[in-house]
């Protein structure tokens, strides 16, 4: 099975970018974020022919997420839990259920947290407590489950090309990488990490000052895995070169295969 994550950057604008990527790369199960639109303005046609299900939580201008799935959707949860009154659309979460088992996949798209001093960090790592206590629960479950997304966390300095470029930035403060250290000290598997040991494993290039021509990027898109599903990883893959097409994302997909 093929599962991915891709922050978009508004998918009305780059449907076409998407469409050309799934016909590439077949994922079974995709995670988009940064959508941009609402459930109503979502282009469903457009990915519906290409054979996927579509569940999404959709914001006017802002945020958004949706899973792709080519399996049937058993059951669905729009919003992180623990804050009935975060109207941010930053989590959707899926259950499936396969011919060799169930598993649950959640496509994420963490506060930036910027700038710093103001009321945006704190969200952000309030935020991230909630998934780290959503974490436990399927923890505590022995579910098979992948929490995949955009982190708005650099883990570490060998994930950015210039770290010395992020440290008044939220996304590498060390409270932030302090919450990434507590989502996997409860087991989880960073999956491309896990598998490659090289530096230069970017998913995210600005858009100013030639970041992408001068490969001036950082890791902020993961795929973390509990247990019962990193002891079935089998591959991975950052598709940079999405990143080089006509009017890209900032971001490019990031992609594992697991035998289920």
């Amino acid at each position: 099975m093929r599962i991915a994550t891709w922050n978009v950057n508004s998918v009305r604008q780059r449907v076409d970018h998407l469409v050309a990527w799934i016909k590439e790369t077949s994922p079974d199960i995709c995670c988009l974020q940064e959508l941009k639109c609402t459930e109503e303005t979502f282009p469903r046609l457009e990915i519906e022919a290409l054979g996927y299900n579509i569940e999404l939580l959709g914001q006017k201008t802002f945020n958004g997420v949706a899973i792709l799935s080519k399996y049937r959707i058993d059951d669905v949860i729009r919003g992180l839990p623990g804050d009935e009154s975060d109207e941010q659309a930053r989590f959707i979460e899926i259950g499936i259920s396969t011919e060799k088992g169930a598993l649950r996949v959640a496509s994420i798209y963490a506060p930036n947290g910027n700038p710093l001093g103001t009321e945006k960090f704190p969200y952000k790592i309030g935020f991230l407590n909630r998934l780290i206590e959503r974490a436990r629960e399927h923890l505590a479950n022995e579910e098979v489950f992948i929490f995949a997304g955009d982190y708005n966390i650099i883990p570490m300095p060998e994930d950015a090309e210039n770290p010395a470029q992020w440290v008044n930035d939220a996304l590498f403060q060390p409270e932030s990488r302090a919450k990434w250290r507590e989502l996997m000290s409860l087991g989880l598997t960073d999956a491309i990490r896990a598998s490659n040991g090289n530096k230069q494993l970017y998913t995210f290039w600005d858009y100013q000052a030639g970041a992408w021509q001068k490969n001036n990027g950082i890791r902020i898109d993961h795929l973390l895995l509990s247990p019962l599903c990193a002891d079935r990883l089998t591959g991975t893959w950052i598709d940079k070169h999405v990143r080089g097409w006509e009017k890209p994302s900032d971001h490019v997909p990031v992609r594992i295969d697991i035998n289920l």
